[in-house]
């Protein structure tokens, strides 16, 4: 019997085609939001106390996002379709590289001094990464059977459940797994000089159409 170790590579190719439909949804709602998010005015003043404030909250969430992100991956170290992996953070929800790309994103509205578009912009991300992750899952349920069923009843998909935490003593960490994480970082990153970009736009050339809370 083989392992799964040498096994066929069918999951990794399905998981490398759901990977390009993710980020191909991702890229489309960029394209169609980049404008609305140029064109919109926050209703609280830029360079006031409160608008700093959520500035400052939008960069922490996306430094969040980020680092949050190289912790998974510390952990699993690209071991998802090997095993039915339940420790550190996957302990508290199936798919936390799913919730902090969540939380980065939430990010970006702050940063642009808009409440409701932060919330616009981290729901259409969550639903994508949603409709992603249960899609993955089908395979996962698949391959690891009754595993994954007793994982997935347990363990909530991708809003945490911090009560569920538990943790071995030691974590093996794959550095190439955590060089493709930092280029995927390196785009989170990008949303702080991305949202000086529009509201430089926004000022220059009074693209502010209509107010946003």
């Amino acid at each position: 019997m083989k392992s799964i170790t040498d096994q066929p590579s069918d999951s990794r190719l399905i998981k490398s085609w759901w990977r390009r439909q993710r980020i191909n949804a991702l890229r489309v709602s960029a394209v169609l939001g980049l404008p609305l998010l140029v064109v919109s005015q926050p209703v609280i003043a830029v360079g006031s106390i409160g608008y700093a404030v959520l500035d400052t909250l939008g960069i922490l969430l996306v430094l969040t996002g980020v680092i949050g992100r190289f912790w998974c991956i510390s952990y699993i170290g690209g071991r998802k379709s090997e095993l039915v992996f339940q420790d550190g953070p996957y302990s508290i929800c199936r798919h936390p590289l799913y919730l902090f790309s969540t939380v980065a994103s939430l990010g970006l509205g702050l940063m642009l001094g808009s409440l409701v578009m932060s919330l616009v912009v981290g729901m259409v991300v969550f639903v994508i990464l949603s409709r992603t992750a249960a899609h993955e899952e089908l395979f996962l349920r698949a391959k690891f059977g009754p595993d994954y069923d007793e994982y997935s009843a347990r363990v909530p998909r991708i809003i945490p459940n911090l009560s569920g935490w538990r943790s071995a003593p030691e974590i093996v960490t794959k550095v190439k797994e955590m060089r493709v994480n930092f280029q995927d970082a390196l785009v989170f990153i990008s949303f702080i000089p991305l949202s000086r970009l529009i509201v430089w736009a926004r000022e220059t050339f009074d693209l502010g159409l209509f107010p946003l809370i």
